[in-house]
Order: structure tokens, then C-alpha cells, then sequence
């Protein structure tokens, strides 16, 4: 089976929903996938309105309907300072905070920090990979540990249209990384695909391996620039940046 994580295209925020950037980058990647003969069995898309719009021109490309999953909504879970303020959404973190507590590091501790623990974010979590994987149940892996079993392979493929946070706890759950890691270390850029297989080497045990992360291919080649969204200034003086 293949997954392919795709990532909403550049977000107008404040109507949740694209800019025209963005509706140019969606229907760059129907054509794209149109084009490269894409066989694509499922479509799940989270319930926010910029991921129903990027995905929008792939249906209508393939004249397919998308199964609306709420847990594939961003992962915008706030946290809070120990003086009881809001913080931002969780992977919002500064580097010389969350590098020097190894537990961000681990699978089993990231979410026994206090930041974590103050937006009961491990449960969060939880639920989603909860889901996902009834999910993927429901198309015949079922975890079992930190594998899948299945009765019977199969070659489905199943496209996701979601979010960066999320999207980087889908990874740490089906990869074994925490997803702080994921949050600081990496960023799927807008309408980007991420790509993963399953391997069955063993009869019935099938394990996840990702084979691209983050390919906005479909927007060089038709001379779109990638957005910014989702990274930080890349020299603390660039003030024309997000910081």
C-alpha cells in the first residue's frame, strides 16, 4: 500500500481557505498528478476549509469524492506558560529551549515535558494516530505494535490532504520519531507530497518507509516559487521574513 501526505497549498488564514498562490499551486498539482498518470484509490481530506480547497481540483481532475476525517485537522492545540498565558501551537518552540531537554528526543517522553503536558498534547496525539490507523485497518493493516499486520497485502494507494503538524505526527507515529523533531527539523512546503510504502518482507508484517518527503516538484517545473509558509527567517536580520 502507498500513502501520499499532502500538505494544503498557501494558506489564507484568516478565511481559511487559499490565496491565489495557493489555488495556483493546488491546480498545478491536479495536472501534475493527472499527468504523471497517478492510480489513486482513496482520497481522506481534513475538515478545514484550505485543505478542502487543495484538494478541490485533484477531485474534480479525477472525478473522485474525498472521505472528510476531522482528525486530519491541523494540529493547532495550544499550550500554556507556567503562569497560566497561551501559548502558540505546540511545535512552535525556540531551539535553545526544547534542544537542551532530551525528552523532546524520545517517542516515550516528548510529551512528559511541561510544555507538552500544559496542552495535554500526548493524548492529542494519541487520537489522531488512533484514527489513522482505523484508518488503515479499514484497508487491511492493522498495528500491532509498532508494525502492521495484514491478512492480505494490497497496492491501494491513499492520499491525505492535511496539514504540516499534523502531517508530522502521522510520521513520528508510522516512522518511530517524535514529532518534535519532525516539527523543528523538517517543513513540507505548501501542496507538497510526501510518499511512503509498505514493505512486507516478512508474510503479513508490513512496515512504512518513506521514499520522498516534501516534493513540490510540480510547482518547479511550472516556474512557481515555493512558499514560505510554515518556515522562519533564515537570517534573524531578514525582517521581510517570518520570525
Amino acid at each position: 500500500m502507498r500513502l501520499l501526505i499532502i500538505r494544503h497549498g498557501d494558506p489564507d488564514y484568516e478565511h481559511n481557505s487559499l490565496t491565489e498562490k495557493g489555488k495556483r499551486e493546488a491546480k498545478l498539482l491536479a495536472e501534475s498528478l493527472k499527468r504523471q498518470n497517478e492510480k489513486i484509490d482513496y482520497f481522506y481530506v481534513s475538515s478545514y476549509g484550505r485543505a478542502k480547497d487543495t484538494a478541490a481540483p485533484t477531485l474534480e481532475t479525477f472525478g473522485a469524492t474525498a472521505e472528510v476525517c476531522d482528525y486530519l485537522h491541523e494540529f493547532d492545540y495550544p499550550t500554556f506558560n507556567a503562569d497560566g498565558s497561551q501559548r502558540p501551537v505546540a511545535w512552535d518552540l525556540m531551539p535553545a529551549d526544547w534542544t537542551t531537554d532530551d525528552r523532546f528526543y524520545s517517542m516515550a517522553k516528548w510529551y512528559d515535558t511541561p510544555v507538552m503536558k500544559s496542552g495535554n498534547l500526548g493524548e492529542k496525539a494519541a487520537d489522531v494516530c488512533r484514527q489513522f490507523d482505523a484508518c488503515l485497518a479499514s484497508h487491511g493493516y492493522v498495528r500491532e505494535g509498532r508494525y502492521y499486520k495484514t491478512e492480505q497485502g494490497n497496492d491501494q494507494t491513499l492520499a491525505f490532504f492535511c496539514h504540516l503538524g499534523v502531517e508530522c505526527v502521522i510520521l513520528s507515529h508510522l516512522l518511530g520519531i517524535s514529532p518534535v523533531l519532525l516539527w523543528q527539523g523538517t517543513t513540507a512546503l505548501t501542496t507538497s507530497v510526501t510518499t511512503l510504502y509498505t514493505e512486507e518482507r516478512q508474510k503479513g508484517i508490513a512496515y512504512f518507509r518513506m521514499s520522498c518527503f516534501g516534493d513540490t516538484a510540480h510547482l518547479r517545473y511550472a516556474g512557481e516559487p515555493n512558499s514560505f509558509s510554515g518556515r522562519f527567517c533564515e537570517v534573524y536580520e531578514n525582517s521581510h521574513e517570518r520570525h
